[in-house]
Parts: C-alpha cells; structure tokens; sequence
C-alpha cells in the first residue's frame, strides 16, 4: 500500500542540499542529536540517514559525539559552522518535519489510488446506507451518481438531510491510501497531511521501525489512512483554494481540495458564502472537466495538481439560482432531497426515540403528523424528529425526571422550536397539566 522505502539520498528525489540542510534545522530545532531519533523523526531510514551525516562530515558540518556497540547507535552534534548554516536555512524557511516527497512521486500515488476506480453497486449502497431512512429514488440517483466521476448536486429545504447523506456517502469509500507529510515543488514545502482531516488506518499506527535495515521497508514519509472526507460550509472563500503560504514559518499549507485528494470534498450551504455562488463555482470550471488544478507558489510560477475527488454541493436554493445552465451541465447529477413518506418520518421518531430512551406512542405520532404538521403546513423533514425529541430531553433533564413523547410535551417542543407560541406560555401550560 506504501511506496518503499528509499535506500540513498537520490531515491527519495530530493535535493542533497534540501535535505541536508532540513536534517541540520531538525537538530537545531528540536535538539535531536542520536541516529534513530533522526530517521524516527525525519522519516527516513537509519541507514540513509548515517549515508547523509557522512557527507555532513565531510562538510565539517557535524562531528560524531558517541557511536556506540551496536549498529545505529550513534549520536551526532553540530559543529559551530552547522549551527551557522542551520540558523539560516530556519531564517529562510522553518519547516522542520518529516521528510517531503517530491510532487511527481505524489502525482503517480494519487493516480494510482483513484477514488473513482472503487465502484459502487447496488448492494454496496444498500448495506452502506441500511440504518438511514431515503426515498428510493434518491438511493438510486446517489447510487448512479457515485459511479460517474462527476459533481454532485443535492438541493432541496433546509433539515431535508442533504448534508447528512453527504456524510453517509463516507461509508462507500473502500480501501486506504497513502497521503504524504509533506511535498516539495521547486524547493518548496507544501503540508498535506493533516490530523483533522486524515485518519491514520489501523496498520499505520504502529510507531516507528528502529531497524538500521531499510530492506523491505516502507517509506514512512507517507502515511497510510482512510479515504479522506473534507467538508467546508459558510466560511469557504476564494482565497481558501489557493495554497496558504505562513510567511512566518516560511511554507505552505495544503487548500481543502488538495486535502480531500483519493476522498470527497463536500461544499455544504452553497449560496452562505460570502462571495456568490457563481464566483465559487468558476473556480470549479476546470478542475471538474480535466481532473487536475493549478496552484501558484509566491514566486509566480504554476504547478498541476490531480483533482481526484468526489465532489458534493449542499444547497437549500433551486439550482437555476446557484449557477447558469452551462454551469449545471458540467454538475453531472442533481439530486433533490424533500420531505419523507408519513411510514419514514414514524421510522425515523421511532428510531430516535429507541436512541434517546424515549417512550413513544403511536397516538402521538398520529397526533404530530395529523395535528401539528398538518395545523401548520409543515413538511414531514428528516431533521424534525431529533430535533423535537432532543427539546424533550433536554426539559426532562432540567425537571430530573425521565423523558416520555406525550401529546403535551410534544406540542411544548413544537412551539418552542418553531416560534408558534411563546415558550414561556407554553411552559405555564404544560406545568397546569403535568
């Protein structure tokens, strides 16, 4: 699943001089000073790493502190000129992590681990998606549109559930890819790996290998996680596509779509931003019709990144209102996510109501669905039940009694969550009867 390991300085594609002087930051920086905390720290192997001090030697840039018994045990230190040299390279650039790799080599592993060539079938969906109440129809439009490599549009009401299914989609992805540290483009440092966004699998959290031999070894400056899935909303600006450059520390940090690489990349509440929807959209012109992007370091000069991502947008406005109909073209799928049947909406009270230890009877149901919804032409939405359940705990909790989904209770919450009836009234009420 990893690349392996490289054996010499040549093979990890770096520069001698980058990765020299990242090697001389490191014990500058950290105070690291033994072999096997270098190579643990750096990512790369011991015996690459003893390969590199060699040549720090010959520079007079370090000196052997200890070498011990055994192979590998061996401590290092700056000389007065490698302190010189490590107190520049920080005043140009303070990236003092794992070793980068090179943008070529991220290329051909994001190529090669392509979310689009898992497929999703039938049967796929239905055991993914099992425990979540959906209309048929839009179990087979998600089905169909998860195949086909292309954006994905989810419109309809607020608290339809849009964003939930994108969440759900999540379960889909298979297998697990390699995601770098770091990488480097013309001797520059972009961070990629993020703890927030990429879960490590279970095989990767292992710790580092001591081993001085790097035979048959993976190359840790990768790290191996699940199919990552990034989700921005309301805050998304122009600016966050484009790379962002800490001039403080001297590097670069990964945008959210280069993030979600080999994952999904869900836009949520399109139309809260605050630049318009056609400006954000522009932006995914090319992206979505050539699977690749363009970045742009401080200097001027342009990089191609893949754009290999399952691309979702949430949004509570009709799609005539989010883009023109050159724009929707390029969107593959538009999926519209309404209201539930009446048997779905009581599958989903029900099945919040076992969640939340809440008794509930069916002349309830009958009396939110016939009564409140239909007295207030309100449409059976997903997020009602939860919503409504949720108020009558948290009342339950205050009162230090156990919850129960009675008709006074409910109306109680009905009012208070849609502003029908001062909840100060409808608190008096229900104290008179309870």
């Amino acid at each position: 699943m990893l690349p392996a390991a490289p054996r010499t300085v040549e093979e990890t594609g770096l520069h001698l001089l980058l990765i020299s002087e990242l090697a001389l930051k490191v014990m500058h920086q950290h105070g690291l000073s033994h072999l096997q905390e270098l190579s643990a720290h750096l990512k790369l192997s011991a015996a690459l790493i003893e390969s590199l001090f060699t040549h720090l030697r010959k520079e007079t840039l370090v000196d052997i502190r200890r070498r011990g018994a055994l192979d590998g045990d061996v401590m290092y230190q700056l000389t007065q000129a490698g302190r010189t040299r490590a107190a520049d390279a920080l005043a140009r650039n303070l990236y003092s992590g794992p070793a980068p790799v090179p943008i070529a080599a991220y290329v051909a592993r994001v190529q090669a681990q392509a979310v689009g060539e898992m497929g999703v079938t039938r049967h796929d969906l239905e055991r993914a998606l099992a425990s979540v109440v959906v209309r048929p129809e839009v179990r087979d439009q998600l089905g169909a549109a998860m195949n086909s490599q292309r954006a994905i549009l989810l419109y309809g009401p607020p608290g339809a559930g849009k964003t939930f299914l994108c969440e759900q989609m999540a379960r889909l992805l298979t297998g697990h890819v390699a995601v770098p540290h770091a990488i480097e483009v013309d001797g520059e440092i972009i961070r990629v790996f993020d703890p927030l966004v990429h879960r490590c699998a279970p095989a990767a959290i292992d710790g580092p290998r001591s081993t001085i031999d790097s035979r048959n070894r993976s190359d840790d400056r990768w790290v191996l996680c699940e199919r990552p899935v990034v989700m921005t909303g309301g805050e998304l600006t122009l600016e966050m596509l484009d790379l962002v450059y800490d001039a403080r520390a001297g590097y670069y940090q990964a945008p959210p779509h280069f993030k979600a690489n080999n994952g999904i990349f869900l836009v949520d509440d399109l139309g809260r931003q605050l630049v318009t929807p056609r400006q954000l959209l522009n932006r995914w012109i090319l992206p979505m019709e050539h699977r690749h992007d363009y970045l742009m370091l401080r200097n001027g000069s342009k990089f191609r990144i893949p754009f290999d991502t399952m691309l979702f947008f949430s949004t509570n406005l009709q799609p005539s209102d989010v883009a023109d109909e050159a724009f929707l073209r390029r969107i593959g799928y538009k999926i519209y996510v309404g209201e539930v049947s009446t048997e779905d909406y009581r599958r989903i009270l029900h099945d919040v109501c076992e969640e939340q230890d809440v008794p509930c009877a069916d002349e309830v149901f009958d009396d939110l669905v016939q009564g409140l919804h239909a007295q207030h032409a309100r449409p059976l939405l997903a997020c009602y039940p939860r919503d409504l359940v949720g108020q009558i705990v948290d009342y339950a909790n205050y009162h230090g009694r156990k919850p129960e989904l009675t008709s006074d209770m409910l109306h109680w919450a009905w009012h208070n969550y849609f502003a029908t009836q001062p909840a100060s009234l409808a608190a008096a009420n229900l104290e008179k009867t309870s």
